[in-house]
């Protein structure tokens, strides 16, 4: 059943409700007055019929104008708290990170994950995940020359599947995943697969489809009111794809268990079952199965989804701004020559590293952040914020920010040079989010960028497809928990061996 006919039953059943319901005030007498204002709630609904169901983060920038940088919203039964703005963002992420570093249960991924991994778990279990997670990222490589050379060598194999597509139109999504997937892969399993492999490709499938759907209107009426669950079709698929994919990492990490050898730990997998059998104190309960597959998961997921999603943007504005394009190029020609990108280059291109950090802000890939919930009673702008309270980081505010940006609405890589054309950091460049729950993966994800990107433009100049224009290309988000472009086909036309001196 589509969702549109879910919402039919769903408004019908509200209209009903509706009539005997005596007042308002029965759903926001449990709240105090100096709580963050907001739109009037319907009973039942909330707030959910001002919504633009597909892309909530638009309504949410619309009523920050109306109400300011700290407000509240009702989606069903509940309220949540809305953080809008660089100045704010900060205050409550960074300068009280304490009090903001819980993440909210929320009905979907509570099925999935139970709480476990690390994105969407909770209290000690998270505390001692992530610990774990950044330390043996950390000793597997990341941010250091190990993995620079593993994303250079999955690069040529990038840049050799594009060459058999012979400047003809193609679509990039399984490849780019394939290849940013590979990088993760190689951590956590130990190994990389083909980009051709069935099981590589089924997995990468029912990732994308997951992206998808997790974003759609149906999934988000789902985490208001579970109950619905039954009508909507995409959840069940949901469930089932997330399914498989745990089965996969289940025969995975057990395979690994019957060769596994503390003094030779090749992969994430390993490291976790090595420390499983350590029995340390107060940390051991925590290294469980269900933690594993669901922090192999959470890995795999995020480690391919954000810099894909990203590395698309980024082709897609090459081909809507080619004059950028060839500047980029240009900087490569002067800097790099013909010899292999590496990390060491970035310092000496600012150009190029000015556009993949604007790449990064325009695409503005997770605009609501992941959601956060408070430890305890908190105090913004005057307001009075409950602990237990769902919180929504509205990082697309904080990548729009009129007061921290020239020009928040346009690809502008000149956000990040200075007057003399030295790259500049901003404090309000906030992909990652910020505070206690900022990406574990952040500095794996800057190298793939930088390399993957800065590689691609020096061996190819990308076009669109025969018949389309610059001007034609659509940069309007899809739909789905992360925001890809909208699907498109790209040409990439090979660069001469004199271009690229």
């Amino acid at each position: 059943m589509e969702w549109t006919d879910s919402i039919s039953i769903f408004l019908f059943f509200v209209l009903s409700v509706m009539f005997i319901m005596k007042t308002e005030k029965l759903w926001n007498s449990s709240f105090r007055k100096d709580f963050p204002p907001g739109p009037k709630p319907l009973p039942i609904i909330g707030n959910l019929h001002i919504m633009d169901l597909k892309r909530p983060y638009w309504t949410m920038l619309e009523l920050s104008k109306k109400y300011g940088p700290v407000f509240s919203i009702q989606m069903g039964c509940q309220k949540m708290v809305v953080l809008s703005g660089y100045k704010m963002v900060k205050e409550a992420l960074v300068n009280q990170a304490d009090a903001f570093a819980e993440r909210p249960k929320i009905p979907m991924f509570e099925n999935i994950s139970n709480g476990y991994g690390v994105i969407f778990s909770h209290g000690n279990n998270w505390k001692v995940m992530r610990r774990f997670t950044v330390r043996t990222l950390r000793d597997f490589g990341m941010g250091k020359r190990a993995i620079e050379d593993r994303i250079i060598e999955e690069n040529g194999f990038l840049i050799k599947n594009i060459e058999t597509q012979k400047g003809k139109p193609f679509e990039i999504t399984t490849i780019m995943n394939a290849a940013v997937a590979n990088i993760i892969v190689s951590i956590i399993f130990g190994e990389r697969f083909d980009y051709k492999d069935p099981t590589f490709l089924r997995l990468l499938s029912l990732i994308n489809e997951n992206m998808r759907l997790t974003g759609s209107p149906s999934v988000m009426l789902y985490n208001i009111f579970p109950a619905l669950g039954f009508l909507l079709r995409n959840c069940k698929t949901v469930l089932l794809n997330a399914s498989e994919l745990h089965f996969f990492i289940q025969l995975t990490f057990l395979e690994h268990l019957k060769k596994l050898d503390k003094n030779d730990q090749r992969s994430f997998i390993d490291a976790f079952l090595v420390r499983q059998k350590e029995k340390k104190i107060n940390t051991s309960g925590y290294f469980h199965y269900a933690n594993l597959i669901n922090l192999v998961n959470n890995l795999f997921v995020a480690g391919m989804d954000t810099a894909s999603t990203t590395l698309r943007w980024g082709l897609l504005l090459m081909m809507k701004y080619p004059k950028i394009q060839s500047k980029v190029q240009g900087e490569i020609a002067r800097v790099i020559r013909s010899a292999q990108p590496r990390i060491e280059h970035r310092t000496k291109m600012p150009y190029t590293d000015a556009v993949v950090h604007e790449i990064q802000r325009f695409a503005n890939i997770l605009p609501m952040d992941l959601p956060h919930e408070t430890t305890e009673d908190v105090t913004l702008k005057g307001y009075f914020i409950p602990k237990g309270t769902y919180i929504i980081p509205l990082l697309a505010s904080v990548l729009q920010d009129e007061s921290q940006w020239e020009k928040p609405d346009t690809f502008y890589p000149e956000h990040f040079l200075d007057s003399e054309g030295k790259f500049v950091k901003k404090e309000a460049f906030m992909p990652f989010s910020a505070g206690r729950r900022i990406c574990a993966g952040e500095t794996l994800a800057k190298m793939e960028l930088f390399l993957f990107f800065t590689s691609l433009l020096q061996r190819f100049t990308f076009h669109p497809a025969p018949g389309v224009t610059s001007a034609d290309l659509d940069l309007t988000p899809a739909v789905g928990f992360t925001t890809p472009p909208m699907p498109h086909k790209i040409c990439a036309e090979p660069r001469s061996q004199g271009s690229l001196h």
